[in-house]
């Protein structure tokens, strides 16, 4: 039989504290009339990595439409502008507006101080190797990393 518990695995532990850290960070973002998915979207457009809304899609592994959506709502905050694609007028594409770069700035201070609050207590070499041990995990998922 196993002798593990469910409450000391990582999934449950990640997962519990992830639903935790979003639901924190979500009432941050309220205040600018934003979720999460938006300043994921902002975040991809400051990388650069994607342009188009449909491979914006792919790399948030959520469907066109609710891209489409987000999209409209940070064009109605000014945060994003739509652009048709000079190498392909079908499709449109999405560029960040000083606007949303100051948007995602107030978002990343709220993510920011949010890091605060969850490793306070922590010493700076605990705080480093979290950090280390989480961007590994990323990289190893897929996800962005840095």
């Amino acid at each position: 039989m196993n002798d593990v518990k469910l409450t000391s695995t990582l999934a449950f532990r990640l997962g519990t504290l992830g639903a935790v850290v979003t639901e924190r960070f979500s009432a941050r973002l309220a205040a600018h009339g934003l979720k999460p998915k938006h300043v994921g979207l902002l975040a991809i457009l400051e990388a650069g990595t994607a342009t188009s809304q449909l491979d914006i899609a792919k790399l948030m592994n959520v469907a066109p439409s609710l891209v489409v959506s987000l999209a409209d709502r940070l064009e109605e905050l000014g945060a994003v502008r739509r652009e048709r694609d000079p190498a392909d007028r079908r499709r449109q594409t999405l560029a960040l507006t000083a606007e949303g770069r100051q948007l995602l700035a107030a978002c990343t201070g709220a993510a920011a101080e949010l890091d605060a609050e969850l490793t306070d207590g922590l010493r700076p070499e605990e705080v480093q190797a979290l950090r280390g041990v989480l961007r590994t995990m990323a990289g190893r998922s897929g996800l962005p990393a840095d």
